[in-house]
């Protein structure tokens, strides 16, 4: 059966010895890094940080820092299966042949049998914070080398939709925070975020965009898989059931119902600023550059949300898998 959401995956993690918690009070500048980095390379289990400084919110992290968490994030025996599975949505074979088109077919229709489904009432809604109130301040954001540029959220599913063919995308870009109700936006150039973006920009309109924080592993999964269509549908595709998502409160566009956290805001056209210095996966620091800016709407949450990240770094890390 497919995670409910990613409190399940957690649980399961924890029954099988895979999660430890961290009860000890911990900092998010620059100490869990620091101990994440350490678990990661040792080949170490997920940690649930449940006394974060200055927060009230748990930071949980490395949960798919193995082969083995992949594995049971993605409810696989062979993590190459989702790689074929990836390649059935990509590159579909020309049937020939009666019996081939038939079976054709049947695999297009396996993989449309689990779109995306509309709710009304959604987890993700318990708070609604909107105006004054919509702010970044309570949730523990980690800064992580010592000269980023600031606190960044790393592991963000970032949905936006084309200005035009209304189209939607789910990615992964990370977003320097700026203040309590301003981030980056590290849309690199041939990303469809990016194009979405462009498109508003020749209109002259402002780009609509919804942040999910948490959701269930195939969706957090899916927004990091290169897809030419509708990652939600990707996510239904390998849990084989749908994902169900709930619309926002101040822009035109849904997220996943299960979230942990959602950012709904706006990037305006022509409004670049510095993102970066970012330690990256090269074991360096990427420059500093102009990215669009993300302004922040509305804020809603669980009750008692869990805020997911994700520490980049000189492989091994929990990237690599």
């Amino acid at each position: 059966m497919p995670y409910e959401d990613l409190r399940e995956f957690i649980n399961v993690l924890e029954d099988k010895g895979m999660l430890r918690r961290v009860k000890t009070r911990v900092s998010a500048e620059l100490e869990i890094t620091e101990i994440l980095d350490r678990v990661v390379k040792a080949n170490g289990p997920a940690l649930l940080f449940e006394n974060v400084k200055g927060y009230d919110i748990p930071i949980v992290a490395n949960l798919f820092g193995s082969m083995e968490r992949m594995k049971l994030a993605l409810e696989v025996e062979r993590f190459e299966s989702i790689g074929e599975k990836l390649l059935e949505f990509l590159k579909p074979e020309i049937p020939r042949g009666i019996t081939a088109k038939v079976k054709a077919i049947g695999k297009v229709k396996e993989i449309l049998s689990y779109p995306p489904k509309l709710v009304k009432h959604a987890p993700c809604k318990e708070v609604v914070l909107e105006g004054e109130k919509a702010s970044l301040k309570k949730f523990p954001i980690l800064k992580c080398w010592p000269k980023d540029g600031g606190k960044f959220i790393t592991l963000p599913l970032v949905i936006t939709k084309d200005p035009e063919t209304k189209e939607r995308n789910m990615g992964m870009y990370r977003m320097h925070v700026y203040d309590e109700r301003t981030t980056g936006m590290h849309w690199h150039v041939h990303k469809d975020g990016a194009k979405h973006y462009r498109k508003a920009e020749e209109l002259g309109e402002e780009l609509e965009v919804a942040v999910a924080l948490g959701s269930d592993p195939a969706t957090i999964f899916s927004a990091t898989a290169p897809l030419p269509f509708d990652e939600l549908l990707f996510s239904g595709f390998l849990r084989k059931k749908s994902v169900k998502l709930v619309k926002c409160e101040t822009v035109d566009l849904e997220v996943p119902a299960n979230a942990e956290i959602v950012l709904e805001g706006y990037v305006k056209p022509k409004e670049r600023r510095i993102e970066g210095p970012f330690g990256d996966h090269t074991g360096f620091y990427s420059k500093a550059d102009y990215y669009p800016v993300f302004h922040i709407t509305c804020v809603t949450h669980r009750e008692k949300p869990i805020y997911p990240a994700t520490i980049v770094g000189k492989a091994p890390m929990e990237d690599s898998y």
